[in-house]
Order: C-alpha cells, then structure tokens, then sequence
C-alpha cells in the first residue's frame, strides 16, 4: 500500500499524549506547511493557522476550552502544541476549507510519526472576549471564525486499531 493511503486509514485520534516531549520545531514547520496547501474553495485560501507552542498561552486556551465545554480538565489532552485554525467568514466556502485544513495537519501530523486530534469549540473561544484578544495581540484582524483546535505531540501508547468501517458506507453507480 502507498504511504499516504497507508497514514490516511491508520490515523486516529489521540486522547493521551507524551507530556514530557516537545514537538521538533522541524516537524511543528513540516505540519503547518502541510495544512496551508490544504485546497480551498476556487483557491482563496480563507484560514489562518495560529501554531501554539507558548506552554503559557496554551494552558489558557485549555482552561478556557475547558470552561466552555463545562469541565476542568484538559480538553487537549496533554497535547504541547496547538495549531488552531480559523477562516474568513467573508468566504463562503470558509467552513469546509477550514475543515480540510484541519485534515491535512492530522494527516500530515501522523505522516510524522505524531498523535493528533481535532479539538472543537474554537469558535465560541473566538467569538468571545478571550479570543479576540488574542487575535488583537497578534495583530490578526478580519472577520475569522474559529474552526478547530489540531493539538499535536506524541502519543503516549500506541493508537487504537481502527474499527471496521459501516456497512452501505459507499454506494458504487457505475
């Protein structure tokens, strides 16, 4: 089987990851890289990607994903590095090419040898006050939604055998 049909049926999500080890920052550019060539509708490239690495900054995105989504603990799993994709709302296509960002930086992430998972509520953490300081601090300006959360890092045990795909998956007309 060729190496990328291989990563696209062998990637999971990952719930526990290593959180003594650091993501190379070669690996971090390798990711991110991989999620701007994602497609976007007739190729207006709608998203940003914010690549957390600031253990500080990343806490506060927990805790305030945490709250969001009702718990106290940490949504990302442990994960060390968070790439958080928004996209311009003033694209009508925002949505989906956001989410194949989001695609390509799991697929990429497992090419690498590393765990990932989509992390959601982005979009009320930028909606609200927190987010939009963030993105003021960073001088992102635009109409930007937030589409997900990709956390990264190793995974601290091996990924899940994925589970047998759904009968009537694919309907062939031919």
């Amino acid at each position: 089987m060729n190496e990328t049909l291989k990563v696209l049926e062998t990637r999971r999500s990952c719930r526990n990851f290593d959180k003594e080890r650091m993501v190379s920052e070669e690996d971090i550019q390798a990711v991110v890289k991989a999620g701007t060539y994602a497609a976007t509708g007739m190729g207006r490239q709608s998203p940003i990607i914010i690549a957390v690495t600031n253990k500080e900054l990343r806490d506060r995105l927990s805790a305030e994903n945490a709250k969001i989504m009702g718990t106290a603990t940490d949504p990302f799993y442990g994960a060390p590095v968070i790439l958080i994709v928004l996209a311009d709302k003033d694209i009508p296509t925002y949505q989906y090419d956001g989410s194949l960002v989001m695609g390509n930086l799991m697929n990429a992430a497992e090419s690498l040898g590393l765990g990932s998972i989509w992390i959601h509520r982005a979009k009320e953490e930028f909606e609200s006050d927190f987010g939009k300081k963030i993105l003021a601090d960073l001088g992102i300006e635009g109409n930007y939604e937030g589409i997900g959360h990709c956390a990264i890092g190793y995974a601290a045990a091996p990924a899940n055998a994925p589970a047998p795909r759904k009968e009537n998956y694919v309907y062939y007309v031919k």
